[in-house]
């Protein structure tokens, strides 16, 4: 925006600017380039996108050795922290997620020490993943659904056994087999395996 008037602060700065030397004027643009290159520097972490296909996060490289053990049992898959997470991407490409944010969900409940926290959590878990049209309701049938119900009385932190077992069997005889089977997973262990070859190349 111009400005004519006698004593405009624009003018007065525009002004300002023109009397600076050509070579202040470069290295203050170089300053504010540098400058918001740091500040939309995305936050360190690994970041798996919402695609159908994975690939080995920037940050966090897993070992080649780790993502080929996947495929060895769904233990060795749920023991992995990354594998863990490309096999909830996974899921969410199948709308099924939900199996094993409950599973999660049970793992972490068995962790609490608090009598307090333990019946807050327990009735949340099953709200939200158990009960009959429940927001996240996972697949298991009546006679469990129920056995949980009761269980809620007295909740110890066994209370979702049965249901985690039967959600995980699930996962395991139904949503392992066509995960290891995917393009993604695929991709994933042709870069591992090419990576393996490239280490031994190289020693």
């Amino acid at each position: 925006m111009s400005c004519w008037m006698p004593g405009c602060p624009a003018l007065s700065m525009c002004r300002g600017l023109a009397a600076l030397p050509i070579t202040c004027l470069e290295r203050a643009k170089d300053l504010k380039t540098r400058l918001g290159i740091l500040l939309h520097k995305p936050e360190l972490g690994h970041r798996i996108g919402t695609s159908s296909k994975l690939q080995l996060g920037s940050r966090q490289r897993d070992s080649s050795r780790e993502v080929l053990e996947w495929r060895e049992s769904f233990d060795q898959l749920l023991k992995s922290k990354s594998g863990v997470t490309a096999f909830h991407t996974f899921l969410k490409t199948e709308f099924s997620e939900e199996n094993l944010d409950f599973w999660l969900a049970c793992e972490d409940f068995k962790k609490t020490r608090s009598k307090t926290k333990l019946a807050t959590k327990a009735n949340r878990i099953f709200e939200e993943f158990v009960q009959s049209e429940a927001p996240r309701e996972v697949n298991i049938d009546h006679e469990t659904r129920e056995i949980t119900r009761k269980n809620l009385s007295g909740a110890t932190s066994a209370c979702f056994n049965e249901a985690q077992a039967k959600t995980r069997t699930l996962m395991e005889k139904d949503s392992y087999p066509r995960f290891l089977k995917s393009a993604s997973y695929q991709d994933m262990t042709k870069q591992a395996t090419s990576r393996g070859i490239n280490k031994r190349s190289h020693t």
